[in-house]
Protein backbone atom coordinates (compact mmCIF):
# COMPACT_ATOMS: atom_id res chain seq x y z
CA UNK A 1 0.00 0.00 0.00
CA UNK A 2 1.35 3.37 -1.08
CA UNK A 3 2.70 5.65 2.30
CA UNK A 4 0.46 8.55 1.89
CA UNK A 5 -2.93 6.04 1.40
CA UNK A 6 -1.52 4.72 4.95
CA UNK A 7 -1.40 8.12 6.47
CA UNK A 8 -4.64 8.81 5.38
CA UNK A 9 -6.30 5.54 6.85
CA UNK A 10 -4.05 6.10 10.30
CA UNK A 11 -5.41 9.71 10.51
CA UNK A 12 -8.86 9.10 9.77
CA UNK A 13 -8.64 6.00 12.25
CA UNK A 14 -7.26 8.14 14.93
CA UNK A 15 -9.83 10.64 13.92
CA UNK A 16 -6.93 13.59 13.37
CA UNK A 17 -8.28 15.75 10.86
CA UNK A 18 -6.67 16.36 7.09
CA UNK A 19 -5.61 19.46 6.54
CA UNK A 20 -6.67 19.66 2.65
CA UNK A 21 -5.98 16.95 0.25
CA UNK A 22 -3.52 14.56 0.71
CA UNK A 23 -0.62 15.04 -1.54
CA UNK A 24 -0.22 11.65 -3.69
CA UNK A 25 2.91 10.83 -5.15
CA UNK A 26 1.91 10.06 -8.00
CA UNK A 27 3.95 7.69 -10.48
CA UNK A 28 5.74 9.58 -13.14
CA UNK A 29 6.90 8.12 -16.34
CA UNK A 30 9.24 9.78 -18.68
CA UNK A 31 9.71 8.92 -22.64
CA UNK A 32 11.83 10.22 -24.79
CA UNK A 33 12.55 9.24 -27.75
CA UNK A 34 15.89 9.33 -29.73
CA UNK A 35 16.19 11.57 -32.47
CA UNK A 36 13.00 12.37 -33.81
CA UNK A 37 11.27 16.04 -34.57
CA UNK A 38 7.60 17.08 -34.45
CA UNK A 39 7.59 16.12 -37.94
CA UNK A 40 7.19 12.99 -37.49
CA UNK A 41 4.19 13.20 -34.86
CA UNK A 42 1.02 13.83 -36.43
CA UNK A 43 -0.62 15.21 -33.63
CA UNK A 44 1.57 17.82 -34.15
CA UNK A 45 1.13 17.91 -37.83
CA UNK A 46 2.94 15.48 -39.35
CA UNK A 47 1.26 14.42 -42.80
CA UNK A 48 3.72 11.22 -43.44
CA UNK A 49 2.92 9.15 -40.75
CA UNK A 50 0.27 8.37 -38.16
CA UNK A 51 0.77 8.05 -34.19
CA UNK A 52 -2.31 7.04 -32.58
CA UNK A 53 -1.41 6.09 -29.41
CA UNK A 54 1.00 9.41 -28.63
CA UNK A 55 -1.83 11.23 -30.25
CA UNK A 56 -4.38 9.41 -28.24
CA UNK A 57 -1.91 11.05 -24.71
CA UNK A 58 -2.14 14.43 -26.20
CA UNK A 59 -6.62 14.16 -26.92
CA UNK A 60 -6.53 13.39 -23.24
CA UNK A 61 -3.65 15.21 -21.56
CA UNK A 62 -1.61 18.08 -22.35
CA UNK A 63 0.27 19.03 -25.75
CA UNK A 64 3.26 21.80 -25.75
CA UNK A 65 3.50 24.37 -28.48
CA UNK A 66 6.99 24.99 -27.62
CA UNK A 67 9.29 22.52 -25.45
CA UNK A 68 13.56 22.19 -26.40
CA UNK A 69 15.66 19.88 -25.76
CA UNK A 70 19.34 20.47 -26.70
CA UNK A 71 20.28 19.46 -30.00
CA UNK A 72 22.21 16.64 -30.18
CA UNK A 73 21.86 13.26 -27.40
CA UNK A 74 24.88 13.79 -24.83
CA UNK A 75 23.99 17.10 -23.91
CA UNK A 76 20.66 16.67 -23.44
CA UNK A 77 20.77 13.68 -21.25
CA UNK A 78 23.36 15.36 -19.03
CA UNK A 79 20.93 18.38 -18.81
CA UNK A 80 17.98 16.68 -18.57
CA UNK A 81 19.61 14.36 -15.29
CA UNK A 82 20.70 17.49 -13.84
CA UNK A 83 18.64 20.23 -14.21
CA UNK A 84 21.33 22.78 -15.55
CA UNK A 85 22.41 24.26 -18.66
CA UNK A 86 25.56 22.66 -20.40
CA UNK A 87 27.05 25.79 -19.80
CA UNK A 88 27.17 24.94 -16.47
CA UNK A 89 27.29 20.92 -16.06
CA UNK A 90 30.15 20.88 -19.34
CA UNK A 91 28.99 18.08 -20.96
CA UNK A 92 28.55 20.53 -24.18
CA UNK A 93 29.51 18.41 -27.04
CA UNK A 94 28.58 14.87 -28.24
CA UNK A 95 30.58 12.21 -26.54
CA UNK A 96 30.09 8.77 -26.47
CA UNK A 97 32.06 7.26 -23.46
CA UNK A 98 31.74 3.23 -24.03
CA UNK A 99 33.21 3.69 -27.75
CA UNK A 100 36.08 6.71 -26.75
CA UNK A 101 36.63 6.44 -23.34
CA UNK A 102 39.90 8.36 -21.77
CA UNK A 103 38.58 8.26 -18.59
CA UNK A 104 35.14 10.61 -19.27
CA UNK A 105 32.00 9.47 -17.45
CA UNK A 106 28.76 11.17 -15.69
CA UNK A 107 30.31 11.25 -12.66
CA UNK A 108 27.77 10.62 -9.32
CA UNK A 109 30.18 11.93 -6.89
CA UNK A 110 30.20 15.32 -8.84
CA UNK A 111 26.16 15.69 -10.69
CA UNK A 112 23.07 15.01 -8.67
CA UNK A 113 20.53 13.31 -10.62
CA UNK A 114 16.74 13.35 -10.79
CA UNK A 115 16.45 9.89 -10.44
CA UNK A 116 17.95 9.80 -7.36
CA UNK A 117 16.29 13.07 -5.67
CA UNK A 118 13.11 10.31 -6.11
CA UNK A 119 14.28 7.51 -4.92
CA UNK A 120 16.00 8.87 -1.78
CA UNK A 121 12.09 10.54 -1.45
CA UNK A 122 10.23 7.26 -1.06
CA UNK A 123 10.15 5.81 -4.93
CA UNK A 124 11.09 2.37 -6.79
CA UNK A 125 12.96 3.34 -9.61
CA UNK A 126 14.16 2.24 -13.04
CA UNK A 127 15.51 3.17 -16.57
CA UNK A 128 15.52 1.06 -19.66
CA UNK A 129 17.04 1.98 -23.45
CA UNK A 130 19.94 4.34 -24.01
CA UNK A 131 22.50 5.75 -21.47
CA UNK A 132 25.86 6.60 -23.30
CA UNK A 133 27.54 8.95 -20.45
CA UNK A 134 29.14 6.00 -18.56
CA UNK A 135 31.15 2.98 -19.83
CA UNK A 136 29.53 0.27 -18.06
CA UNK A 137 32.45 -2.17 -18.49
CA UNK A 138 33.97 0.15 -16.11
CA UNK A 139 31.33 0.71 -13.72
CA UNK A 140 28.98 -2.32 -14.44
CA UNK A 141 26.67 -0.65 -11.21
CA UNK A 142 26.78 3.04 -11.69
CA UNK A 143 23.00 3.25 -12.72
CA UNK A 144 22.55 2.54 -8.75
CA UNK A 145 25.15 5.26 -8.34
CA UNK A 146 22.57 7.91 -9.88
CA UNK A 147 19.70 6.62 -8.37
CA UNK A 148 18.31 3.65 -10.40
CA UNK A 149 16.66 0.28 -8.62
CA UNK A 150 16.67 -1.58 -11.73
CA UNK A 151 17.89 -1.29 -15.40
CA UNK A 152 17.83 -2.52 -19.04
CA UNK A 153 20.33 -0.63 -21.17
CA UNK A 154 22.00 -0.98 -24.43
CA UNK A 155 25.47 -0.64 -23.82
CA UNK A 156 26.33 1.87 -25.97
CA UNK A 157 28.77 0.67 -28.86
CA UNK A 158 31.84 -0.27 -26.80
CA UNK A 159 34.89 -0.36 -28.81
CA UNK A 160 36.80 -3.81 -29.49
CA UNK A 161 33.62 -5.13 -28.17
CA UNK A 162 31.70 -5.85 -31.97
CA UNK A 163 28.49 -7.42 -30.48
CA UNK A 164 28.02 -4.41 -28.38
CA UNK A 165 26.83 -2.27 -31.36
CA UNK A 166 23.61 -3.88 -32.03
CA UNK A 167 20.49 -2.19 -30.00
CA UNK A 168 18.03 -3.55 -32.16
CA UNK A 169 18.06 -7.32 -33.23
CA UNK A 170 20.28 -9.93 -31.30
CA UNK A 171 20.70 -6.37 -28.85
CA UNK A 172 23.44 -6.14 -26.49
CA UNK A 173 21.83 -5.64 -23.45
CA UNK A 174 23.39 -4.68 -19.39
CA UNK A 175 20.86 -5.42 -16.69
CA UNK A 176 21.27 -5.54 -12.85
CA UNK A 177 22.90 -9.11 -13.85
CA UNK A 178 25.70 -7.54 -16.45
CA UNK A 179 25.86 -7.37 -20.28
CA UNK A 180 25.03 -9.95 -22.74
CA UNK A 181 23.83 -10.82 -26.48
CA UNK A 182 19.67 -11.56 -26.82
CA UNK A 183 19.61 -13.87 -29.58
CA UNK A 184 16.97 -13.03 -32.20
CA UNK A 185 15.49 -10.82 -29.78
CA UNK A 186 14.01 -7.36 -30.61
CA UNK A 187 16.01 -4.58 -28.03
CA UNK A 188 13.02 -2.04 -28.28
CA UNK A 189 10.41 -5.00 -27.16
CA UNK A 190 12.72 -6.36 -24.69
CA UNK A 191 13.50 -2.58 -23.05
CA UNK A 192 9.75 -1.99 -23.04
CA UNK A 193 8.67 -5.94 -21.42
CA UNK A 194 11.36 -4.83 -18.70
CA UNK A 195 9.43 -1.18 -17.98
CA UNK A 196 5.89 -3.48 -17.71
CA UNK A 197 7.38 -5.87 -15.49
CA UNK A 198 8.49 -3.63 -13.34
CA UNK A 199 5.22 -1.78 -13.07
CA UNK A 200 3.82 -4.85 -12.40
CA UNK A 201 6.34 -5.64 -9.32
CA UNK A 202 5.99 -2.37 -8.08
CA UNK A 203 2.65 -0.84 -8.41
CA UNK A 204 1.71 -0.29 -4.83
CA UNK A 205 4.51 1.86 -4.42
CA UNK A 206 5.71 5.38 -5.99
CA UNK A 207 7.34 4.40 -9.47
CA UNK A 208 9.90 6.83 -11.41
CA UNK A 209 10.29 5.21 -14.90
CA UNK A 210 13.02 6.50 -17.46
CA UNK A 211 12.60 5.33 -20.68
CA UNK A 212 15.36 6.48 -23.27
CA UNK A 213 13.89 4.46 -26.03
CA UNK A 214 17.17 3.53 -28.50
CA UNK A 215 14.50 4.14 -31.75
CA UNK A 216 14.35 5.96 -33.92
CA UNK A 217 18.37 6.14 -34.12
CA UNK A 218 19.98 4.69 -37.14
CA UNK A 219 21.27 2.47 -38.27
CA UNK A 220 17.29 2.11 -39.81
CA UNK A 221 16.21 -1.09 -39.07
CA UNK A 222 13.28 -3.33 -40.36
CA UNK A 223 11.01 -4.07 -37.02
CA UNK A 224 8.71 -6.67 -35.82
CA UNK A 225 6.03 -4.88 -37.50
CA UNK A 226 7.22 -4.47 -40.83
CA UNK A 227 9.64 -7.06 -41.44
CA UNK A 228 10.00 -6.18 -45.13
CA UNK A 229 10.42 -2.18 -45.69
CA UNK A 230 13.31 -1.59 -48.33
CA UNK A 231 14.15 1.98 -48.46
CA UNK A 232 15.81 3.92 -45.45
CA UNK A 233 12.48 5.93 -45.48
CA UNK A 234 10.30 3.23 -45.19
CA UNK A 235 11.89 1.98 -42.38
CA UNK A 236 12.52 4.87 -40.66
CA UNK A 237 9.01 4.98 -40.68
CA UNK A 238 8.31 2.08 -39.41
CA UNK A 239 10.78 2.99 -36.43
CA UNK A 240 8.28 6.04 -35.49
CA UNK A 241 5.70 3.48 -35.84
CA UNK A 242 6.97 1.05 -33.83
CA UNK A 243 7.78 3.85 -31.14
CA UNK A 244 3.93 4.50 -31.23
CA UNK A 245 3.32 0.96 -30.45
CA UNK A 246 5.68 0.52 -27.65
CA UNK A 247 3.88 3.60 -26.37
CA UNK A 248 0.57 2.21 -26.47
CA UNK A 249 1.66 -1.13 -24.30
CA UNK A 250 2.85 1.06 -22.10
CA UNK A 251 -0.50 2.97 -21.14
CA UNK A 252 -2.50 -0.37 -22.26
CA UNK A 253 -0.23 -2.01 -18.87
CA UNK A 254 -0.84 1.23 -16.69
CA UNK A 255 -4.93 0.47 -17.70
CA UNK A 256 -4.54 -3.44 -17.10
CA UNK A 257 -2.82 -2.66 -13.79
CA UNK A 258 -5.32 -0.23 -12.90
CA UNK A 259 -2.72 2.86 -12.24
CA UNK A 260 -3.59 5.04 -14.87
CA UNK A 261 -5.03 7.22 -12.71
CA UNK A 262 -1.99 7.32 -10.27
CA UNK A 263 0.55 7.97 -12.95
CA UNK A 264 1.81 10.88 -14.85
CA UNK A 265 3.34 9.67 -18.35
CA UNK A 266 5.61 12.25 -20.16
CA UNK A 267 6.08 11.69 -24.11
CA UNK A 268 9.05 13.93 -25.73
CA UNK A 269 12.37 13.36 -27.67
CA UNK A 270 15.88 13.98 -27.39
CA UNK A 271 16.59 16.49 -30.46
CA UNK A 272 15.42 16.62 -33.94
CA UNK A 273 15.15 13.47 -36.74
CA UNK A 274 18.35 12.64 -37.97
CA UNK A 275 20.04 14.33 -41.43
CA UNK A 276 18.48 12.74 -44.35
CA UNK A 277 14.98 11.89 -42.99
CA UNK A 278 12.71 14.34 -44.77
CA UNK A 279 9.09 14.85 -43.25
CA UNK A 280 5.82 17.08 -43.77
CA UNK A 281 4.50 19.33 -41.02
CA UNK A 282 1.60 21.13 -41.70
CA UNK A 283 2.21 21.48 -45.60
CA UNK A 284 5.76 21.96 -45.05
CA UNK A 285 9.17 20.36 -46.14
CA UNK A 286 10.76 19.58 -42.97
CA UNK A 287 14.78 18.17 -43.26
CA UNK A 288 16.52 16.34 -40.16
CA UNK A 289 18.26 19.00 -37.78
CA UNK A 290 19.56 17.13 -35.39
CA UNK A 291 22.79 18.74 -34.02
CA UNK A 292 21.79 22.20 -35.57
CA UNK A 293 20.58 25.44 -33.68
CA UNK A 294 17.59 26.01 -35.80
CA UNK A 295 13.84 24.29 -34.69
CA UNK A 296 14.70 21.43 -36.40
CA UNK A 297 17.47 20.84 -33.91
CA UNK A 298 15.98 21.54 -30.58
CA UNK A 299 12.22 21.74 -30.73
CA UNK A 300 11.01 18.23 -29.64
CA UNK A 301 7.45 16.85 -29.05
CA UNK A 302 6.04 17.18 -25.50
CA UNK A 303 2.93 15.78 -24.49
CA UNK A 304 2.08 15.31 -20.81
CA UNK A 305 -0.78 12.54 -20.08
CA UNK A 306 -2.25 11.75 -16.32
CA UNK A 307 -6.18 10.86 -16.00
CA UNK A 308 -7.40 12.91 -12.97
CA UNK A 309 -3.87 14.93 -12.35
CA UNK A 310 -3.83 16.57 -15.79
CA UNK A 311 -6.43 18.69 -17.62
CA UNK A 312 -7.42 16.68 -21.15
CA UNK A 313 -7.47 18.30 -24.54
CA UNK A 314 -5.61 21.36 -23.89
CA UNK A 315 -2.57 22.84 -25.92
CA UNK A 316 -0.54 25.02 -23.83
CA UNK A 317 1.58 27.98 -24.54
CA UNK A 318 3.54 27.56 -22.07
CA UNK A 319 7.96 27.43 -22.76
CA UNK A 320 9.98 24.61 -21.46
CA UNK A 321 13.20 22.66 -22.05
CA UNK A 322 14.84 19.87 -20.54
CA UNK A 323 16.27 22.27 -17.47
CA UNK A 324 12.69 22.16 -16.51
CA UNK A 325 12.12 18.65 -15.74
CA UNK A 326 14.38 17.79 -12.44
CA UNK A 327 12.80 20.25 -10.62
CA UNK A 328 9.04 19.44 -12.70
CA UNK A 329 9.60 15.78 -11.13
CA UNK A 330 10.30 16.75 -7.12
CA UNK A 331 7.76 18.90 -7.71
CA UNK A 332 5.47 16.30 -9.07
CA UNK A 333 6.68 13.97 -6.14
CA UNK A 334 6.83 16.07 -2.93
CA UNK A 335 10.45 16.12 -2.96
CA UNK A 336 12.35 19.05 -1.40
CA UNK A 337 15.28 20.37 -3.29
CA UNK A 338 18.52 19.71 -2.15
CA UNK A 339 19.26 24.06 -0.54
CA UNK A 340 23.15 23.70 -2.18
CA UNK A 341 21.83 22.60 -5.76
CA UNK A 342 22.36 24.94 -8.33
CA UNK A 343 19.50 24.71 -11.47
CA UNK A 344 18.74 26.63 -14.08
CA UNK A 345 15.20 24.91 -14.71
CA UNK A 346 12.13 26.30 -13.15
CA UNK A 347 9.14 23.51 -12.23
CA UNK A 348 6.30 23.46 -14.49
CA UNK A 349 4.19 21.30 -12.23
CA UNK A 350 1.28 23.69 -12.13
CA UNK A 351 0.94 24.33 -15.68
CA UNK A 352 0.77 19.98 -15.99
CA UNK A 353 -1.95 20.16 -12.73
CA UNK A 354 -3.81 23.05 -14.78
CA UNK A 355 -3.13 24.98 -11.95
CA UNK A 356 -1.18 27.64 -14.25
CA UNK A 357 -1.48 28.59 -17.66
CA UNK A 358 2.40 29.52 -18.00
CA UNK A 359 5.13 28.78 -15.86
CA UNK A 360 8.35 31.04 -14.60
CA UNK A 361 9.86 31.78 -17.84
CA UNK A 362 10.14 33.85 -20.41
CA UNK A 363 12.45 32.16 -22.55
CA UNK A 364 14.22 29.24 -23.27
CA UNK A 365 17.53 27.98 -24.61
CA UNK A 366 19.11 25.12 -26.31
CA UNK A 367 23.28 24.69 -27.23
CA UNK A 368 25.30 21.66 -27.34
CA UNK A 369 26.15 19.84 -30.45
CA UNK A 370 29.67 18.52 -32.45
CA UNK A 371 32.11 16.32 -30.87
CA UNK A 372 34.35 17.27 -27.54
CA UNK A 373 38.09 17.08 -27.65
CA UNK A 374 40.79 15.97 -25.50
CA UNK A 375 42.81 18.81 -24.03
CA UNK A 376 47.01 18.36 -23.40
CA UNK A 377 46.03 16.34 -20.04
CA UNK A 378 44.19 13.91 -22.29
CA UNK A 379 41.00 15.09 -20.02
CA UNK A 380 37.72 15.32 -22.16
CA UNK A 381 36.58 18.81 -22.27
CA UNK A 382 34.45 20.85 -24.66
CA UNK A 383 34.98 21.88 -28.46
CA UNK A 384 35.09 25.73 -27.75
CA UNK A 385 35.71 27.68 -24.60
CA UNK A 386 32.24 28.96 -25.56
CA UNK A 387 29.84 27.34 -27.67
CA UNK A 388 27.05 28.41 -29.81
CA UNK A 389 23.72 28.99 -28.96
CA UNK A 390 19.61 29.75 -29.02
CA UNK A 391 17.65 31.51 -27.07
CA UNK A 392 13.70 32.04 -28.06
CA UNK A 393 10.62 33.57 -26.29
CA UNK A 394 6.94 32.91 -27.78
CA UNK A 395 7.61 34.61 -31.15
CA UNK A 396 11.25 35.58 -31.54
CA UNK A 397 14.49 33.40 -31.80
CA UNK A 398 18.40 34.83 -31.65
CA UNK A 399 20.89 32.63 -32.59
CA UNK A 400 24.69 33.51 -31.11
CA UNK A 401 28.07 32.12 -32.73
CA UNK A 402 31.10 31.32 -30.27
CA UNK A 403 32.02 35.14 -29.65
CA UNK A 404 28.55 35.63 -28.06
CA UNK A 405 27.85 37.52 -31.41
CA UNK A 406 24.14 37.57 -32.84
CA UNK A 407 24.40 35.60 -36.19
CA UNK A 408 20.39 34.83 -36.68
CA UNK A 409 17.19 36.55 -35.39
CA UNK A 410 13.94 34.97 -36.68
CA UNK A 411 10.05 35.54 -35.77
CA UNK A 412 8.95 32.27 -35.62
CA UNK A 413 5.20 32.99 -35.30
CA UNK A 414 5.29 34.21 -39.43
CA UNK A 415 8.52 32.30 -40.21
CA UNK A 416 8.63 28.44 -38.33
CA UNK A 417 10.76 27.28 -41.14
CA UNK A 418 13.56 30.30 -40.25
CA UNK A 419 14.29 31.28 -43.49
CA UNK A 420 13.87 35.03 -43.14
CA UNK A 421 17.09 36.68 -40.90
CA UNK A 422 15.53 39.61 -39.26
CA UNK A 423 19.45 41.37 -37.65
CA UNK A 424 19.43 43.85 -39.92
CA UNK A 425 15.64 44.48 -39.42
CA UNK A 426 14.55 48.14 -39.13
CA UNK A 427 10.96 47.32 -38.00
CA UNK A 428 10.55 48.43 -34.60
CA UNK A 429 9.49 44.82 -33.18
CA UNK A 430 12.01 42.98 -34.22
CA UNK A 431 14.98 45.37 -32.77
CA UNK A 432 13.28 45.77 -29.46
CA UNK A 433 13.07 41.82 -29.98
CA UNK A 434 17.24 41.81 -30.63
CA UNK A 435 17.64 43.97 -27.81
CA UNK A 436 15.88 41.57 -25.15
CA UNK A 437 17.25 38.62 -26.38
CA UNK A 438 21.03 39.82 -26.54
CA UNK A 439 20.50 41.18 -22.88
CA UNK A 440 19.68 37.40 -22.03
CA UNK A 441 22.57 36.11 -23.54
CA UNK A 442 24.82 38.79 -21.35
CA UNK A 443 23.63 37.48 -18.62
CA UNK A 444 25.31 33.58 -19.29
CA UNK A 445 28.88 33.15 -18.04
CA UNK A 446 31.58 34.59 -20.04
CA UNK A 447 33.32 30.62 -20.53
CA UNK A 448 31.44 27.72 -20.53
CA UNK A 449 32.24 24.69 -17.57
CA UNK A 450 34.12 22.12 -17.87
CA UNK A 451 32.68 18.94 -17.50
CA UNK A 452 32.76 17.24 -13.62
CA UNK A 453 34.53 13.81 -13.01
CA UNK A 454 37.06 12.01 -11.48
CA UNK A 455 38.72 10.65 -14.70
CA UNK A 456 37.88 6.59 -14.43
CA UNK A 457 41.56 4.44 -15.21
CA UNK A 458 42.83 4.50 -19.00
CA UNK A 459 41.54 1.50 -20.83
CA UNK A 460 42.75 -0.19 -24.07
CA UNK A 461 39.95 1.20 -25.85
CA UNK A 462 40.60 4.76 -25.78
CA UNK A 463 40.13 6.45 -28.88
CA UNK A 464 40.26 9.92 -30.37
CA UNK A 465 36.93 10.81 -32.26
CA UNK A 466 38.46 13.90 -33.26
CA UNK A 467 41.71 12.73 -35.07
CA UNK A 468 39.79 9.51 -36.46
Amino acid sequence: MRPYITLCLIALFLGIPLLGQAAEQPNIIFIMVDDLGPEWISCYGAEDINTPSIDALADTGMKFDVAYSMPKCTPTRATLLTGQYPFRHGWMNHWDVPRWGHGMNFDAKHNTSFARLLKDGGYKTAIAGKWQINDFRVEPNVLKDHGFDAWCMWTGYETGNAPSAKRYWDAYIHTNEGSEIRKDAFGPEVYTDFIIDFMKENKDEPMLIYYPMVLTHSPLVNTPLEPKAMTNQARFKSMVEYTDHNVGRIVTALDELEIREDTILIFTTDNGTSPGIKGTLNGREVKGGKGLLSERGCRVPFIVNGPGQVPAGVTSPCLTDFTDMLPTFCELAGVELPEDLELDGHSIAPVIRGERKLGKRDWIMAMGGDVARLDEEGRVVPALPYAPRTVRDQRYKLIVDENAIPTALYQLVVDPGEENNLLQSKDKNDKEALKRLTRIVAEFPEQDALPRYDRNPAQEWDTDPVKK
